[in-house]
């Protein structure tokens, strides 16, 4: 007899985010259709989470099949150094166009975490190319890179308490010290961390700081937390003081969620930098992007070859995650697309009110198209094991959630009906009652 799935899978896969030793056996989806999921028993799911966020337009969408499928015959891959390709520059000519203003390059990667990357090292290597001389003449007047690089006076980075920017060194240094980071803390390089609303704590000399990266009104793994664009607008008005390069990390709050294309757009003060994925593709393939001003690009164009900005990833600017983009970008900018994010912000906002009532619910807050609240168990946090529980009830019901410790999110797909809303709202009251 074949083994089934869920043998297999336990003999062959670690699973991320999990503790293999105490999950529950994985559930083998093998379908997905709208906001639905099946399972090889045939039983379906309302994927409440987009499928951890990337998912913008329902599953197997076949305009996005098509075109995968079209690109896919014409060119697969083709190198990125020295070579382009019309999806890609396609792409990237309509994300200047959708961003805020002042984006004038896309570089490319292949997840958040990298885009992170990329953004972090455009930022402190902008301060080097701007502050140092060529390499090649320090090398030559003996004085050594190490020296050089010792002169650099912009070294410090800022980021947000509760921050959450992916799984990557870089990344998990501007990310707040916590579950997802302790196993590596000794490795991570030094980061100042400020709270939304008491920034004036900061005990460093604002001058020393190369960046400040920020995730715009929603911090999402942090546990959904969501602040007000006034004071984010002053943080960030006081790092334009100092002439701080400013990273909006929108991997999750772009394409809509925030019921704006952008969350920046709630913003009065834009960033030079803005880190793009999930959505980018409609949750059909996996690609990065990140968008930066002129004034970032032009530290980099030198005689030095040195100033060159040295990152890049075997799938850059993939021709199929490129063409998955732009069909992606062609449902998003629909009228249709808009008419939904505005309907599930308005079902939201109802539920809402439904939430407030209730005494064991804390916190419940709205962004656009997430909506979000504690569950009164426990301790706040990651590790609470209230998440299992409801996970576990949700599925039974048919419904994905998957609730961040006791912080309980909704984030559908923006193609979810009022009536599959419902049930996810009908679900959500069941379980906490």
């Amino acid at each position: 007899m074949d083994k089934s799935l869920v043998e297999r899978d336990r003999q062959a896969i670690w699973h991320p985010y999990t503790q293999m030793r105490l999950a529950p056996d994985p559930l083998p989806i093998v379908e997905g259709s709208g906001a639905r999921l099946k399972d090889e028993l045939g039983n379906y799911y309302i994927d409440a989470i987009s499928s951890w966020w990337v998912n913008l337009h329902g599953h197997a969408h076949p305009y996005l099949a098509q075109k995968i499928y079209e690109q896919a015959l014409q060119l697969e891959q083709v190198i990125f150094a020295g070579f382009t390709h019309a999806p890609a520059i396609r792409l990237a000519e309509r994300l200047l166009h959708i961003l805020p203003k002042g984006f004038s390059k896309i570089f490319y990667s292949d997840n958040g975490s990298t885009a992170v990357e990329v953004a972090l090292k455009m930022a402190m290597q902008y301060w080097r190319n701007q502050e140092q001389p060529d390499i090649d003449d320090a090398i030559k007047s003996q004085r050594g890179v190490s020296s050089v690089l010792r002169g650099i006076t912009r070294k410090k980075i800022l980021a947000l308490t509760h921050a959450y920017h992916g799984d990557t060194f870089g990344a998990m240094s501007v990310s707040e010290r916590g579950v997802f980071t302790v196993a590596f803390q000794d490795y991570l390089f030094e980061v100042a961390f400020a709270d939304v609303n008491e920034w004036s704590t900061v005990n460093n000399d604002w001058d020393e700081f190369a960046c400040f990266i920020y995730e715009p009104m929603v911090q999402g793994a942090g546990g959904m937390k969501m602040c007000e664009a006034r004071a984010l607008n002053a943080l960030l008005k006081k790092c334009r003081q100092h002439q701080i390069i400013c990273i909006a990390d929108e991997v999750m709050t772009g394409f809509g969620r925030t019921g704006k294309l952008f969350a920046s757009e709630y913003l009065d003060e834009q960033p030079d930098i803005i880190c793009l994925s999930k959505g980018l593709t409609g949750g059909m393939m996996a690609l990065g992007a990140t968008a930066c001003t002129q004034k970032i690009y032009d530290a980099f164009l030198s005689d030095d070859r040195s100033k060159t900005f040295f990152h890049g990833h075997s799938y850059t600017a993939n021709p199929i995650a490129c063409s998955a983009g732009n069909a992606s970008l062609d449902l998003l900018l629909q009228d249709e697309c808009f008419i939904n994010i505005q309907r599930i912000t308005a079902k939201h906002a109802g539920f809402l009110q439904q939430l407030q009532r209730i005494d064991v619910v804390k916190h419940p807050r709205q962004c656009g198209t997430i909506l979000a609240f504690e569950l009164d168990y426990g301790d706040d946090g990651y590790l609470n094991n209230i998440s299992s529980i409801l996970h576990g009830k949700a599925l039974n019901k048919g419904v994905l959630l998957r609730p961040l410790g006791n912080t309980v999110y909704i984030m559908p797909p923006y193609c979810t009906t009022n009536e599959e809303l419902d049930e996810v709202y009908n679900c959500v009251l069941e379980i906490i009652a």
